[in-house]
């Protein structure tokens, strides 16, 4: 099983300095790899219609994913780099391929692709795209930018898309990259059972989890695949778990058939990026002692 750190995302600042030490502590620790959220714009919760139950707004800091993934490849060695999730039918899909093949192609063979179709409609609408489409748009996205990494030239016509034998130079180094889903509603767990690769678990109490689980494994079995060959990453908040149980729900995780699990330590309170890199350390401590013992 895999070990990780949620970048946190709006507590760590906009100082590269803060954002550099973090994820060269994670590196250097020995985590395996590095989560990151993705939203492009955050709305005025003022605005009219309101913005009750949302989670972020306007003050909420989100680096541009690809752009710090760009970054992050740069000054890590090790860390698989993980979107947790990227928005995909609020982008283009040429683009996201090609932004997606170029980490890929400078961390080494290092991103997993995580997607997801968002509940955001004023970033849709912002970004140009139709929110209410998104769930049909997303499949489409996913078999074309299999083909534009896999393939020197692809001549697509699909319901939502059109490439006139065109390609991407350079390929990414996975042929295709590893695209994982968000998401737990009914529909979101049968599309992943079919066209995905793995399951990126958020949200959820231990109950709802294996609930999911359980229904995600009937899906894939309906869909003719193999349950070790579909990966399932869970996280779980550090200030939710008292210190000193952290390595005894990882382990909870791990049984449930967690591949992968990583450790947020947003909204615990903490308010420098300092007690941040302190916290990811204390956990990692505690759960390598929990392993070793």
């Amino acid at each position: 099983m895999k070990l990780g750190v949620v970048f946190p995302q709006t507590e760590i600042s906009a100082d590269p300095g803060a954002v550099r030490a973090y994820a060269e502590t994670a590196d250097a620790l020995g985590y395996d790899y590095l989560l990151a959220y993705d939203h492009v714009l955050g709305a005025n919760p003022h605005r009219p219609g309101g913005w009750a139950g949302r989670p972020y707004d306007y003050q909420d800091m989100f680096h541009e994913i690809f752009v710090l993934f760009g970054y992050l490849a740069g000054i890590t060695e090790r860390l698989q780099l993980v979107s947790g999730i990227v928005i995909a039918p609020q982008r283009q899909t040429a683009l996201l391929a090609k932004q997606a093949a170029a980490i890929d192609v400078l961390s080494g063979g290092r991103l997993i692709l995580g997607l997801g179709i968002g509940w955001n409609e004023v970033e849709y609408e912002a970004l140009g795209m139709n929110f209410h489409d998104r769930g049909r748009r997303v499949e489409e996205q996913v078999e074309l930018m299999r083909a534009l990494w896999t393939e020197r030239l692809v001549d697509f016509q699909g319901q939502y898309h059109r490439i006139p034998d065109a390609g991407l130079h350079p390929l990414p180094l996975q042929r295709p990259i590893p695209i994982w889903f968000g998401g737990g509603a009914e529909r979101a767990l049968r599309r992943m059972a079919r066209i995905g690769d793995g399951w990126l678990a958020t949200g959820m109490d231990l109950a709802d989890l294996r609930d999911k689980l359980a229904r995600l494994r009937g899906f894939l079995s309906e869909a003719g695949r193999e349950e070790a060959e579909f990966g399932v990453e869970m996280r779980f908040n550090l200030g939710a778990v008292a210190r000193g149980a952290w390595a005894e729900r990882v382990t909870t995780l791990r049984a449930m058939g967690a591949t992968m699990v990583s450790c947020d330590t947003m909204n615990m309170g903490l308010v420098h990026p300092d007690e941040h890199i302190a916290t990811i350390r204390a956990f990692y401590e505690e759960v390598s002692a929990g392993a070793d013992g």
